[in-house]
């Protein structure tokens, strides 16, 4: 039976349908080599580049936290509908990365062309179309969210944030690109030029220019802006990427569209699958303890992302190691990815396991240099020394659904999301934290519990799925 998930421009035996690849790039050569040492320096750039990323949200949260609680909440009342956006970038990007490393393996220049301006075409289409319908629906959804008194605040950071729709997708799917020739070092290199504006543009307009909340916006999207200029002069100027962008290479193919929104769309899904979780957890919070719980978990959820940063790093490379092996047939090298990911991202996630900890205390101060916010550091520090125990369960889950993401089913590894998010950790969140009457600690403890179960099942998954191909050549 054919594997409508893996479809892709190579064809559905898995055979070249074009020309074969021209000069390889240095990180062409990287990703058909070894897969241990392609997922090490695949990571590296990724590591840095998300962990300033994150920083920025970070910062974001920290400047904001000075205009006081109620901004702090605004903020995590968008959150939901930001993660949507996010996912989208993320899973077009991925998307992107699965199907032209699949091309890769399986030595079709044509492929990676012509995938690549497919997904430049998809983006804009997508875009526009979200950018409308966010514009236009925002105050209700938000209000439905749970804004409540923060509602203001809320839609005048939202409006800014989500007219830059179009900017923050572009990047997605350029970082998928640049990710699935292995070119990582460019895609971090953006992504920090990104982080910096931000962070230096923060202050400058939510404080010295009077924007408020709206500043915070406003430096996201003149960030974004300026690294997507970056990113088209490397591409249709400088012209020394392995992908070829320009549109004599495109050829409008429905199985490259089912080849790259087989990954992409479920990829996204994910993400819309943890923004309803988000908002989930945002009424139960309410519910049990106040808009003050939102803040918390808003604040400290930023910090969990961050110390999980390498993980998803990790994850993020064996997406496009997994797609070559996959293009290429070397169903083996599945497993060596698998397993050496899953290897290295236990040892960094005991060691943010420990540091999470142990700084607690301090790093939710942080979020409480001001006489508004002050009252929030111990509860912050509570919140995550608890999230840091399910820490060494996240490896299993992110490796195994990035090799499902780099084979080109998506389908399984939104499955695989929505088993943890919506039936592990929605559920228990609401079963400790109500009908337990733990309040905002059943939920915090709720997601811990649901983080560890999700890990496990996709883990076993994942085996399974590579024992079976293995067995089949």
């Amino acid at each position: 039976m054919k594997d409508n998930n893996s479809s892709s421009p190579v064809g559905s035996d898995g055979k070249s349908s074009g020309e074969n690849l021209g000069e390889k790039t240095e990180g062409v050569t990287l990703i058909t080599g070894d897969p241990k040492k392609a997922i090490i320096k695949l990571s590296g750039p990724l590591i840095v580049a998300m962990i300033l990323t994150s920083a920025y949200n970070l910062v974001d949260a920290i400047w904001v936290s000075g205009l006081g609680g109620n901004a702090l909440a605004a903020v995590g009342f968008v959150t939901p509908l930001y993660m949507i956006l996010v996912g989208l970038s993320n899973g077009i990007g991925a998307g992107a990365t699965s199907a032209i490393s699949r091309c890769i393996g399986a030595k079709n220049q044509e492929g990676v062309n012509n995938t690549a301006m497919h997904t430049l075409v998809i983006t804009i289409i997508i875009s526009l179309i979200l950018t409308a319908l966010l514009e236009i629906f925002l105050n209700p959804v938000i209000l439905a969210l749970g804004a409540g008194e923060t509602i203001g605040l809320a839609i005048e950071y939202g409006r800014v944030t989500f007219a830059g729709t179009i900017l923050m997708l572009f990047t997605g799917a350029a970082y998928g690109i640049l990710r699935s020739e292995g070119d990582t070092m460019r895609t971090m290199q953006a992504m920090i030029i990104s982080s910096l504006v931000n962070i230096v543009l923060d202050p400058i307009l939510i404080y010295l220019a009077g924007w408020g909340i709206a500043g915070a916006a406003w430096a996201t999207v003149i960030s974004q802006a300026l690294v997507i200029m970056i990113i088209l002069y490397w591409f249709f100027i400088k012209k020394d990427t392995f992908v070829n962008l320009s549109w004599k290479y495109f050829k409008p193919d429905l199985n490259v569209i089912k080849s790259i929104l087989g990954v992409g769309l479920p990829a996204s899904a994910e993400f819309l699958v943890m923004s309803l979780v988000t908002a989930i957890l945002n009424i139960i919070l309410v519910q049990v303890a106040g808009t003050d719980a939102v803040a918390v978990y808003s604040a400290g959820w930023r910090v969990v992302m961050m110390a999980i940063i390498p993980l998803v790093a990790v994850g993020t490379a064996v997406i496009t190691v997994s797609g070559v092996a996959y293009g290429a047939r070397e169903y083996q090298n599945l497993r060596i990815a698998h397993t050496y990911s899953i290897k290295v991202g236990l040892a960094v996630a005991t060691l943010t396991s420990i540091m999470t900890f142990i700084l607690a205390p301090y790093i939710a101060q942080i979020f409480a240099y001001s006489p508004e916010t002050k009252y929030l550091a111990f509860t912050i520090a509570a919140f995550l020394q608890v999230m840091c125990v399910f820490y060494v369960f996240v490896p299993p889950g992110i490796m195994s659904s990035s090799v499902f993401q780099g084979v080109g089913k998506g389908v399984t590894s939104l499955i695989l999301t929505m088993l943890r998010q919506l039936l592990f950790v929605a559920l228990f969140a609401y079963i400790l934290a109500i009908c337990f009457n733990l309040g905002q600690q059943g939920v915090w403890w709720g997601i811990v519990t649901g983080n560890i179960s999700g890990g496990v099942v996709a883990f076993i998954w994942a085996r399974l799925y590579i024992n079976r191909i293995q067995k089949l050549t």
